[in-house]
C-alpha cells in the first residue's frame, strides 16, 4: 500500500496564511511592521533561488524584508561589521545569513555576531543552549518545520522512537533536541545516527518516525525502514539526469519509491520540508516582532 504524501507545500501554506493574519493585526494594533534582514555573500546559484523565495514569502506575508547583497570575495571583517549594523537597526526583526558562505569566512564566526534576539534562524548558541534546555526561544526552522508538519497531519512525535540519520548543527541536533523536549509536539525517545554508524539499518528499523538527514542522495533504502514507519526527508541533493533539460534532477536523502511502498506516511522532494523551513522562517521573525511590540507597549 503506498504512503500519503506529507505535501510541504500545502501545509507552507496554512502556515503562511495564518502568519500573514498575524501580521495584519500586529500592523493595525502597534503600527508595527516585521522586518527581515538577509544577508547574501556571493554568487551561489542554489543561495541566490532560496533568498528569492524567501523575499516573495515575506511579500506575501506583509513582512517588509531587504537583502543585502555581497561579493563572493567580501572579507570576514566585512561581513560581521554588517550584521552589527543590522543588530542595530530597530526596523529588521529578524537577520539572516544565508549558508553556505565563501570558503575566506568562518561561518561560526558570522553567526555568533547575530544578536540572539535577532536570530530567526535559531542557529546562534545561545538559542541553541535554550532549545536544549528546553526553554526555546527561536527553533531552528527547519527542524521546527518538521515538527509542525507531524502535527498537522496527526503524527504527533509523543511517546513514539524517533530516529534521526544526521548530525548537523542546522538540522539533526536540533531537532533532535526539539523532539525530546517534555512540551507538545515532542516527548519522543530520539535515537540519532549518521553516516559513520554501523549496521545503520539495524538503527533505522527501529524509527516510528525516521528523519532522514545526512546529506546523501537516496541514502535510505526500503530495506532500511520499518513497515509503516513515517519518514521525513530533509536532504536535497542534484543528481545528474541526462533526459532532463537542466541536466540534473533533484531527490532527497531517501529512495522514494521504494520507502513509499513500506512507509505508512513520506515527505516528498521538492515539495516536502523544503517550503516549511521557509514558511517557519516567516514565523520566527513574526514572533521576534511580536515580543518587541510587547517590550515597548
Amino acid at each position: 500500500m503506498a504512503a500519503e504524501i506529507i505535501s510541504g507545500t500545502d501545509i507552507s501554506k496554512q502556515v503562511r496564511a495564518e502568519v500573514a493574519e498575524e501580521v495584519a493585526l500586529l500592523k493595525s494594533q502597534h503600527q508595527l511592521v516585521p522586518g527581515l534582514a538577509v544577508v547574501l555573500v556571493g554568487d551561489d546559484p542554489a543561495s541566490a533561488v532560496y533568498v528569492r523565495n524567501k523575499g516573495r514569502a515575506c511579500d506575501e506575508a506583509g513582512i517588509f524584508s531587504e537583502t543585502f547583497n555581497l561579493s563572493a570575495d567580501t572579507p570576514e571583517d566585512d561581513v560581521v561589521e554588517l550584521v552589527k549594523k543590522l543588530n542595530a537597526d530597530p526596523k529588521f526583526h529578524g537577520i539572516l545569513v544565508q549558508l553556505p558562505l565563501p570558503k575566506q569566512i568562518d561561518e561560526k564566526t558570522v553567526l555568533y555576531a547575530i544578536d540572539p534576539d535577532k536570530d530567526v534562524d535559531g542557529l546562534h548558541p545561545f538559542n541553541l543552549g535554550r532549545l536544549v534546555g528546553g526553554d526555546p526561544v527561536f527553533v531552528p526552522c527547519t527542524p521546527a518545520g518538521v515538527q509542525e508538519m507531524l502535527m498537522r497531519t496527526g503524527h504527533d512525535p509523543s511517546g513514539k522512537h524517533v530516529v534521526v540519520c544526521g548530525r548537523s548543527n542546522i538540522v539533526g541536533k536540533p531537532v533532535a533536541m526539539l523532539l525530546l523536549q517534555k512540551m507538545t509536539g515532542a516527548n519522543a525517545t530520539v535515537s540519532i545516527c549518521h553516516t559513520g554508524t554501523a549496521d545503520l539499518g539495524a538503527i533505522t528499523r527501529q524509527a516510528d518516525i525516521l528523519i532522514a538527514a545526512a546529506g546523501r542522495a537516496e541514502f535510505i533504502t526500503a530495506d532500511m525502514v520499518k513497515e509503516g514507519a513515517v519518514v521525513i526527508d530533509v536532504g536535497i541533493n542534484r543528481v545528474e539526469d541526462a533526459s532532463k533539460k537542466s541536466g540534473y534532477r533533484l531527490t532527497g536523502d531517501v529512495d522514494f519509491g521504494p520507502v513509499s511502498e513500506v512507509a505508512s506516511a513520506i515527505t516528498p522532494v521538492p515539495g516536502g520540508v523544503g517550503p516549511m523551513t521557509i514558511a517557519m522562517l516567516l514565523k520566527n521573525t513574526l514572533a521576534s516582532a511580536q515580543r518587541s511590540a510587547s517590550t515597548n507597549a
